[in-house]
């Protein structure tokens, strides 16, 4: 499903940390070495019929890296 952020992410909290992420060795291979976090917030998006609605999304981030591969795990 297609998706845009629309507002700043809030409610931000991490998941997991290092190792403890099921797909560590994937993100490493894909995007490079770094402290990987999984984490989870709150945020306004449009989803890909133009319909606004607040959601529950995931992501991951390493530091100079950046924020990668947002899903969309529940609608608020």
């Amino acid at each position: 499903m297609d998706f845009k952020i629309l507002s700043d992410i809030a409610n931000v909290e991490t998941i997991a940390i290092g190792n403890s992420i099921k797909e560590i060795r994937r993100l490493k291979r894909f995007y490079g070495e770094g402290r990987w976090r999984k984490m989870k917030g709150e945020a306004k998006i449009i989803v890909n019929n133009s319909t606004i609605v607040k959601a529950e999304i995931h992501w991951y981030e390493a530091h100079g890296i950046g924020k990668k591969e947002f899903k969309i795990k529940r609608i608020i």
